[in-house]
């Protein structure tokens, strides 16, 4: 159990047997009445966000997550195939889980993947990925590093503005979490 008063972002705590992570919270202490604490959740196994207040002090379970880095293999379609590095056990995801993270999935990368009870329930890519750049409009004589952006279509299907120097062809290294270029890889 742990108390309303040391939630931190990132935390997951169990609400009616499902795991929600702390996205956003406030306490708050109005000038009337009990203090309590304002939260912005997010459900680990569906992607749902619910807001939700909670008194001061108030006791809830931490959920118990775990970690594993696994080895992203191969996706069909509708499933993404994972391999557990240690045991070679093979299981999948399918996109709704995994959500807007099958952008940054090549195939072999290493990953981390979070268990809930035994289950497999999100990914967590590395911070930064280096994909190439398959569509983009030419660039033209004087472009700058400042100049301006331009879209630009990658490997996996994502869509990130990059500077006007780049041309197809280029690899460039994108910011998982933000998915804005970084620079040229």
């Amino acid at each position: 159990m742990i108390s309303t008063n040391d939630f931190r972002t990132g935390l997951t705590i169990e609400i009616d047997g499902e795991p929600w992570s702390v996205v956003e919270f406030l306490h708050v202490k109005p000038g009337k009445g009990a203090a309590f604490v304002r939260t912005k959740l997010k459900n680990v196994k569906t992607g749902a966000v619910q807001e939700r207040t909670f008194r001061a002090g108030e006791k809830v379970p931490k959920a118990h997550v775990d970690y594993k880095e696994v080895q992203y293999l191969y996706n069909d379609g509708t499933d993404y195939y994972f391999m557990d590095t240690n045991t070679y056990e093979q299981f999948s995801l399918n996109k709704e889980q995994l959500g807007d993270t099958i952008y940054y999935l090549k195939e072999n990368m290493l990953i981390t993947v979070s268990y809930h009870k035994g289950v497999p329930i999100g990914i967590e890519p590395p911070n930064s990925v280096e994909l190439t750049v398959v569509q983009t409009e030419p660039g033209f004589k004087g472009d700058t590093a400042t100049g301006g952006s331009k879209p630009a279509t990658l490997e996996t299907g994502l869509v990130v503005q990059v500077p006007l120097f780049i041309s197809e062809g280029d690899v460039v290294k994108i910011d998982t979490r933000t998915g804005q270029y970084l620079s040229r890889a």
